[in-house]
């Protein structure tokens, strides 16, 4: 059984989580990394079974910008803290994930000092993605930059990840992914590979980049837009096509990650609430971005600082964590333990029953297995699920 049709992410970005200086890079190593231990004990408390990290190897700043992807970065720590790291997750039957950034690298990565053939030029000049400056684009035709990717995540796999979220998926062609995913199984079959895509038809893409899972965007957008907006029929449409997506893939679903604007911001903790009904209650794979289980706010601003709002520290151990967020993540708690109970909504069958502006029934099934799910947005938010086993749960505001 893929990791993609069982387990549950944490996802957590580590620079902003651990309190580093995102817009300072270098300096001495620091060991942060280790802070994160008592928020493994709290992922598992909610019920998850995986740890999905944003960047951790060494860059100029936020990450995305890498120098080095055989190092960590010191303002997390270095190799012993990720070996300790690796152990933790263990011991607590995490799987571990990281985000490897293999389009683009930093304007002062060394292939660019080197004036390297592995970066892509147009018209002799280098070529940035997407008018970020002091980003350059890889030439992802080249075999020795399938080479240089290859190497890098056996490297780390070979250290005890069970994966790759591979950033920018989108931009990089297909036939890039099935290459190397093709060479890495040869020694690791079971590795996961997840695809960061936005707009498109997320099963095709998945097949040809032989990709495990691909991120649900549309489903993302229409359950935050629907809440707020009262408008079920654009749930009911993007549930639609999410179950034509999944026919053949279990693609990642979540409510928040470290691109967009914080869930409770965008339709307040009671709308946070029918969100993560939603999430686990569809097929997919689902991730929870840190804090959004407590009702975490915040949204992305402009320039150099835009994501900070939505990447905040963490306390320094959950029992510092606000009380007034407890209701929140004992929501969350019953419905990850009932998506566990009923793993195989993963890879459900999906369809819409009834819907009216502010009310959706549905229904997901599996052979004999079957989870009736009513979502009621106005007057009062309220939750209702029933298993065809006889569980069930509800929640109204």
């Amino acid at each position: 059984m893929s990791l993609a049709d069982h387990t549950i992410w944490y996802h957590v970005y580590p620079l902003g989580a651990l309190g580093a200086p995102v817009h300072e890079g270098g300096g001495e190593v620091v060991h942060r990394l280790g802070a994160l231990e008592p928020w493994l004990d709290h992922a598992v408390s909610l019920g998850c079974s995986g740890l999905l990290l944003g960047p951790i190897f060494a860059s100029v700043s936020h990450g995305y910008d890498t120098l080095d992807h055989f190092r960590i970065d010191p303002r997390l720590g270095d190799d012993a803290d990720f070996d300790a790291l690796v152990a933790a997750c263990r011991e607590r039957g995490l799987s571990l994930m990281l985000d490897g950034v293999f389009n683009h690298v930093s304007t002062q990565h060394g292939l660019v000092a080197e004036e390297s053939p592995m970066l892509r030029r147009s018209n002799g000049h280098l070529y940035t993605w997407e008018g970020h400056d002091n980003l350059v684009e890889l030439d992802h035709t080249r075999g020795d930059v399938a080479d240089w990717v290859t190497d890098i995540m056996l490297h780390w796999l070979r250290r005890g990840i069970a994966g790759w979220r591979l950033d920018v998926a989108y931009a990089v062609a297909p036939a890039f992914w099935r290459e190397v995913t093709g060479r890495v199984r040869h020694e690791f079959p079971d590795a996961l590979f997840l695809g960061e895509v936005i707009h498109g038809d997320y099963g095709a893409i998945a097949d040809a980049g032989a990709l495990d899972s691909v991120t649900a965007y549309e489903l993302w957008k229409a359950t935050w837009s629907s809440i707020k907006d009262t408008n079920c029929w654009e749930l009911a449409h993007a549930l639609e096509r999410h179950q034509a997506f999944s026919a053949h893939h279990v693609l990642n679903t979540f409510v928040g990650n470290h691109d967009v604007d914080r869930i409770a911001s965008l339709v307040g903790s009671d709308g946070a609430a029918l969100a993560a009904s939603v999430l686990f209650t569809v097929p997919g794979m689902p991730s929870v971005y840190y804090g959004d289980e407590q009702g975490f706010t915040g949204e992305r601003g402009t320039g150099a600082y835009a994501d900070d709002p939505i990447r905040p520290p963490l306390p320094a151990s959950p029992a510092d964590l606000l009380p007034a967020g407890a209701w929140l993540q004992r929501v969350y708690q019953d419905l990850i333990g009932f998506r566990r109970r009923h793993a195989w909504l993963s890879r459900g069958r999906l369809s819409v029953v009834a819907k009216e502006n502010a009310w959706i029934e549905y229904a997901v099934t599996h052979s004999d297995d079957r989870v009736d799910v009513r979502l009621e947005l106005a007057p009062v938010p309220r939750v209702q699920v029933r298993a065809s086993d006889g569980e069930a749960w509800e929640w109204s505001a």
